[in-house]
C-alpha cells in the first residue's frame, strides 16, 4: 500500500483519538508523512516541509483547544507524523476551509468519527437537542462526503470510513434519537454506496456496541443528573433502576476501549476489499441475526421485551459472569507475556 492521506473527524477524545495516533505509529508508513528538521507544529498549524510522497494522517475537531490529550498521547509524532487541525462537522466553511488546506485536497482516507449522544425518555428531550445531534452525527457525515466525494470520483480512488453503531442496526431503549441518527447514517451509506463503487470509492461502516470512553461516561453522568419531571413516574423509574443500572453492567462486561475500536478500523482500511459492514463485537453478532431472520421484527422486540421487563436479573448475572470471565483471560494473557509468549 502506497502511502495515504488520511483525515480524521472527532479526535479531541475517544476513538477518534486513538485511531489518530495508531495510525500515525504504523510501522509500515503507510499513513505517515514526514516533516523535516525543525520546531514542531502548534495544533492548528500548516506544518511546512511535508513530503507528498508520504502525506500525514490529520486529525481534526471542532475546537483545537481541547487538543491537549491528543498531543500528549502523539508524543513524537505530532508535527512529523500526524497533523491537529479545526474542523467543525457542523459547518460547512470549516470543512471546506480544512481541505483546502490540504495539498491539492488530496484525502484518501476520510474517517468520519465526530458524533454525539443522547440516552432518556423522549418526553425530557428537546427537539432542539434531537436537531443539535441529528446535525452532527448525520448531517455532519453528510457535509463531510460532499465535500470530499466529488474529488475522489475525479481521481477514481478513495475510501470513506465512518464510525457507526450498532444501534444503527437495532434501536436499543431508551436511545431513540441517537438510534434514529446511525440509521440514518447507515440508510445514507447503503444508497451511496453503489454509485460510489462506480467510481472505485469504496465505503465501510465500522459498527461498534458499547465503548468505554468519556463520550459514554459523559452521557451517563448526565442522564444520572437530569430532570425527569416531563414524563411519567413509572417511566421515570424504568429508565433510572432498570436502564441506567444494565447500562453500566453492560459496559463493564461487554464494552471495548478506543485502541480496540482503532484496531478493527485499521483492518479495514488495510482491506483489499474494504467490507461495507464491519461489527468490531461478537457480543452483538445474534442480535443482528435475531433481526433478519424475522423481517416482521416480532422476535426482536419480544426478545428485547423480556430482556428488558421480566429476565432483568438473568441478563445482570450473564453480564456479570462475562465480566469475571474477560477479567481471567486478561490475566491469563499477562501471565502468559510474563512468560515471554505472545
Amino acid at each position: 500500500m502506497a502511502p495515504k492521506t488520511v483525515l480524521i473527524t472527532g479526535c479531541s477524545s475517544g476513538i477518534g483519538l486513538a485511531l489518530a495516533v495508531r495510525l500515525a505509529r504504523d510501522k509500515q508508513r503507510r499513513f505517515r508523512g514526514e516533516r523535516g528538521g525543525g520546531t514542531p507544529p502548534a495544533p492548528g498549524e500548516n506544518p511546512r516541509g511535508l513530503s507528498r510522497l508520504c502525506p500525514p494522517v490529520i486529525a481534526t475537531m471542532r475546537n483545537v483547544g481541547r487538543s491537549g490529550a491528543l498531543a500528549a498521547a502523539a508524543g513524537p509524532a505530532l508535527g512529523r507524523t500526524l497533523e491537529i487541525k479545526q474542523l467543525d462537522v457542523c459547518d460547512e466553511g470549516s470543512i471546506r476551509a480544512c481541505l483546502d488546506s490540504i495539498p491539492g485536497r488530496h484525502v484518501d482516507i476520510l474517517v468520519s468519527n465526530a458524533g454525539v449522544g443522547m440516552a432518556g425518555p423522549l418526553e425530557c428531550q428537546s427537539l432542539a437537542a434531537m436537531q443539535s445531534l441529528m446535525d452532527t452525527n448525520f448531517f455532519g457525515l453528510v457535509r463531510l462526503v460532499k465535500e470530499v466525494l466529488p474529488d475522489m470520483k475525479r481521481r477514481r480512488g478513495g475510501h470513506i470510513v465512518v464510525i457507526s453503531s450498532i444501534m444503527g442496526l437495532q434501536g436499543i431503549v431508551f436511545n431513540d434519537i441517537y438510534s434514529a441518527s446511525k440509521f440514518a447514517v447507515e440508510g445514507f451509506c447503503e444508497s451511496l454506496v453503489v454509485q460510489a463503487l462506480r467510481f472505485n470509492v469504496a465505503i465501510s461502516l465500522v459498527e461498534p456496541g458499547p465503548v468505554m470512553t468519556e463520550f459514554e461516561t459523559k452521557l451517563y453522568e448526565e442522564a444520572e443528573r437530569a430532570d425527569y419531571s416531563r414524563t411519567d413516574p413509572e417511566t421515570a423509574k424504568i429508565f433510572t433502576e432498570l436502564y441506567l443500572r444494565n447500562s453500566r453492567d453492560v459496559f463493564t462486561s461487554l464494552g471495548q476501549t478506543p485502541e480496540d475500536i482503532a484496531e478493527h478500523t485499521l483492518r479495514v482500511i488495510e482491506a483489499a476489499r474494504p467490507p461495507f459492514r464491519h461489527q468490531t463485537n461478537v457480543a452483538y453478532t445474534p442480535m443482528a441475526a435475531l433481526k433478519h431472520a424475522d423481517p416482521s421484527g416480532a422476535l426482536i422486540t419480544d426478545a428485547f421485551y423480556k430482556l428488558v421487563f421480566k429476565y432483568d436479573a438473568v441478563l445482570r448475572f450473564g453480564l456479570r459472569a462475562i465480566r469475571l470471565l474477560r477479567w481471567k483471560a486478561q490475566k491469563v494473557k499477562a501471565g502468559a507475556r510474563l512468560l515471554g509468549f505472545k
